[in-house]
């Protein structure tokens, strides 16, 4: 029985390694455990699934624009309080929180930038500044983005981000959806293209004016878009949705969106777009403007 004593001498406990944080992420679509530097590889999208990871506006411009191009414009806005709105918290206090928080002065990062060389206007949504809702300066700097876009005669991208219109400014933010579509117009009088990008999530009052109005629609797969989400639209008609309602690819069946693609293939995507849709605007003289980036902030 000289053996049940044995593991009283020399046999050590094993110890576990501590595995640093940050090294692995789960995917929230199939629960896959992902290597972060393979998903970084991999433009953070899942191998098994395909899920698209929710990324920074910083990593989108750069998928989107040459290196060292992009120079944002229309910094210095900042929400102000008409309504003196309150909920859990002061609206004013909200603001402050998510800058010091995302170090964003709002939802919507502009600028111009070179797209394989091609000038081009870029608006870019971030869901982590407020959800990506759109109030005041959302909608202003989308609709100087635009302006841009006509006085130099530059296609206008926007990617879109969004929980819908932000509900702390009521109706100033209901009238973004008024203003951004005007701009559009003007965009489209001009001849000029406008290529609209829809990622996970797209919803609300985003969906029902800007983003839905691209001379060409690209979602990314899988990705949430509307207007009401699912389960409001399932208790009001008190019916069951169809498989996979409101995802891209439901959307693409139903004639919502133009194309769904990958984020690995959006840059080439896009500079095929424009070869194709910039003939017409090339041909007109480019107009300089005076550089605006510095604008006074606005209520």
């Amino acid at each position: 029985m000289s053996w049940f004593r044995r593991e009283r001498r020399g046999v050590q406990p094993i110890q576990k390694k501590a595995i640093p944080d940050g090294l692995w992420k789960k995917c929230d679509l199939c629960g896959e455990i992902l290597y972060v530097k393979e998903l970084e590889k991999r433009l953070w999208t899942c191998a098994k699934c395909g899920n698209h990871f929710m990324i920074s506006t910083q990593q989108y411009i750069e998928i989107l624009a040459d290196p060292g191009s992009f120079r944002e414009t229309h910094t210095g806005l900042i929400s102000g309080d008409p309504l003196q709105f309150k909920d859990l918290k002061k609206y004013r206090d909200r603001i402050r929180e998510y800058h010091e928080k995302t170090g964003m002065e709002d939802a919507m990062v502009t600028g111009f930038a070179s797209m394989d060389g091609r000038d081009v206007v870029l608006a870019i949504m971030d869901f982590s500044y407020m959800g990506g809702s759109m109030g005041s300066v959302v909608g202003e700097k989308f609709a100087r983005a635009a302006q841009d876009a006509i006085l130099r005669r530059r296609p206008l991208i926007a990617l879109s981000r969004s929980g819908g219109a932000r509900m702390q400014e009521s109706i100033y933010s209901l009238m973004q959806m008024a203003k951004t579509a005007a701009m559009l117009s003007r965009m489209s009088e001009e001849g000029l293209p406008f290529i609209s990008i829809l990622t996970n999530p797209t919803t609300g009052g985003v969906t029902a004016s800007f983003a839905s109005l691209g001379d060409v629609i690209i979602a990314e797969p899988k990705a949430l878009i509307g207007f009401a989400g699912p389960r409001v639209i399932q208790q009001t008609i008190r019916q069951d949705l169809p498989e996979g309602f409101q995802r891209s690819e439901f959307l693409l069946d139903h004639g919502m969106v133009d194309m769904i693609v990958p984020r690995d293939e959006l840059r080439r995507t896009l500079e095929g777009l424009l070869d194709f849709m910039c003939a017409r605007a090339a041909s007109a003289p480019d107009q300089e403007v005076k550089d605006d980036s510095q604008s006074p902030a606005v209520s």
